[in-house]
């Protein structure tokens, strides 16, 4: 088992920046992919980025790519999510997730992700 633990949402105003992180416990945190996903009140949990077990390689979705970064320290079991130029569209519970296979299968979406965190609610403001 693999518990995750997120923090760092909040309200913010739309231009702002926010850091999320998510803390990892259980098994070994350099064996899993790791991402963040987003879902707003009545729509599917949606994919925002992911990344590698060794942090060298990244994906993300095309809403957030030149916004948002991703990135984890193995040595401290915690994957981080930069938020910067936040718009008021981004406003959702954010998800971390950890997943045995590929940062790249993660991409296809939240069926069949291993570890699910409980989720921070982020709201940005117009």
């Amino acid at each position: 088992q693999v518990q995750l633990v997120e923090s760092g949402g909040g309200l913010v105003q739309a231009g702002d920046s926010l850091r999320l992180s998510c803390a990892a416990s259980g098994r070994t945190f350099n064996d899993y992919s790791m991402g963040w996903f987003r879902q707003v009140p009545g729509k599917e949990r949606e994919f925002v980025t992911t990344i590698n077990t060794s942090g060298a390689t990244t994906y993300y979705a095309d809403s957030v790519k030149g916004r948002f970064t991703i990135s984890r320290d193995n040595a401290k079991n915690t994957v981080y999510l930069q938020m910067d130029s936040l718009k008021p569209e981004d406003t959702a519970v954010y998800y971390c997730a950890a997943d045995r296979g590929t940062s790249s299968s993660m991409r296809r979406g939240p069926t069949g992700i291993d570890f699910w965190g409980k989720g921070t609610l982020v709201t940005v403001s117009s």
